[in-house]
């Protein structure tokens, strides 16, 4: 198993997501950013369900990075609970998985 993560948190339009795309790219928090296009979200909230477009993004990084990037995420986001969760990754190329490595800071520096 590789140190690495896949952290996935929706957005509810694509201006959004690009802005919390490009802040942890920039502080180095992930190594690339997916944003799907429009998909539909059906989710229980305040004891209703709701049902609203939004889109989703596909963060690739390091599972020790998770903490900052957990923080950086609720700190632009505009939901009052996001969701931002992580998923090991298992298996992967080799070289993916290296250069998820290499594009992400390290704790010490």
């Amino acid at each position: 198993m590789s140190g690495n993560i896949v952290v996935m948190s929706t957005v509810p339009d694509i201006t959004t997501g690009r802005k919390i795309a490009r802040r942890i790219l920039e502080e180095r928090l992930a190594a690339c950013v997916n944003i799907s296009g429009t998909l539909e979200s059906l989710y229980w909230w305040e004891g209703k369900i709701q049902q609203d477009q939004e889109h989703l993004l596909v963060i690739k990084t390091r599972a020790e990075l998770f903490p900052r990037l957990e923080e950086a995420v609720q700190g632009l986001h505009p939901y009052e609970v996001p969701e931002i969760i992580a998923l090991p990754i298992e298996q992967g190329s080799s070289s993916y998985l290296k250069w998820i490595e290499s594009e992400t800071q390290r704790e010490n520096g």
